[in-house]
């Protein structure tokens, strides 16, 4: 299958899946799109990383998450959108008109990479491979899944620009993963770990992975009764 056959196969999946004649669906989607919906759990993450850690170390956990961050978006938006210019489904002169879009958004000219897709994957990741709890890990990636669909939900990312964003999130946080490991054991000391169901595998306390589970599932609750409110409007 050479490259054609791949984005014309890439263009068939956006039309099966974006849209929906749902106005609840197209405002839930605008909610869980919205990065100021997930501020809550941003800072309920921030705090869950400062209580199980020495200041220092936390510091440089969060430098890690803002570099993961940092890196995936400019690779993302500073470099494969300017470079590969690849126009966005609702951009798309040739499929503009056949994209359903919600209150008009078609977002900015290109979108190959998919900047959402490749920061919530690259903290995603990362998160999952810092604290080490099963039931997080499925959250996280969960959490990075529907934000990074909402993208093809509202026409303004192909199901490859979403793929490729994960793929070189996933990919930043992996490798700065293992240079925070690698600051760790060189600049921190570690114990051997607790022997306790109270903590994870990397001494984060259950409690406090559970807080932010009951963060996480309040933001979706919110973004279902902020979705009908939005989508009554839309």
């Amino acid at each position: 299958m050479d490259i054609q056959q791949l984005i014309d196969k890439d263009k068939e999946l956006l039309l099966f899946l974006n849209g929906s004649d749902s106005l609840f669906w197209d405002g839930f989607m605008s909610v869980v799109t919205d990065t100021k919906t997930w501020i809550p759990s941003a800072i309920i993450l921030l705090y869950v990383i400062l209580k199980n850690n020495k200041l220092a170390q936390s510091i440089t956990i969060i430098v890690m998450l803002a570099l993961a961050i940092t890196f995936a978006d400019q690779i993302a938006s500073g470099i494969c959108k300017p470079y590969f210019a690849r126009f966005r489904p609702a951009q798309d002169p040739e499929l503009m008109y056949l994209v359903d879009v919600v209150n008009g958004y078609r977002g900015g000219m290109y979108g190959f990479i998919s900047s959402h897709a490749a920061n919530t994957f690259a903290v995603a990741v990362f998160v999952s491979l810092l604290i080490r709890n099963k039931w997080l890990t499925i959250m996280m990636l969960g959490w990075a899944f529907i934000p990074s669909y909402s993208r093809i939900y509202l026409g303004v990312h192909y199901p490859g620009d979403i793929l490729c964003g994960a793929l070189v999130g996933s990919i930043v946080s992996v490798l700065l993963y293992l240079l925070y490991t690698y600051i760790q054991k060189r600049y921190f000391f570690q114990s051997q770990g607790y022997v306790s169901t109270q903590y994870t595998s990397s001494r984060y306390e259950i409690s406090d992975i559970q807080v932010l589970h009951m963060v996480l599932l309040v933001t979706y609750f919110y973004a279902v009764v902020a979705g009908m409110v939005v989508g009554v409007n839309c």
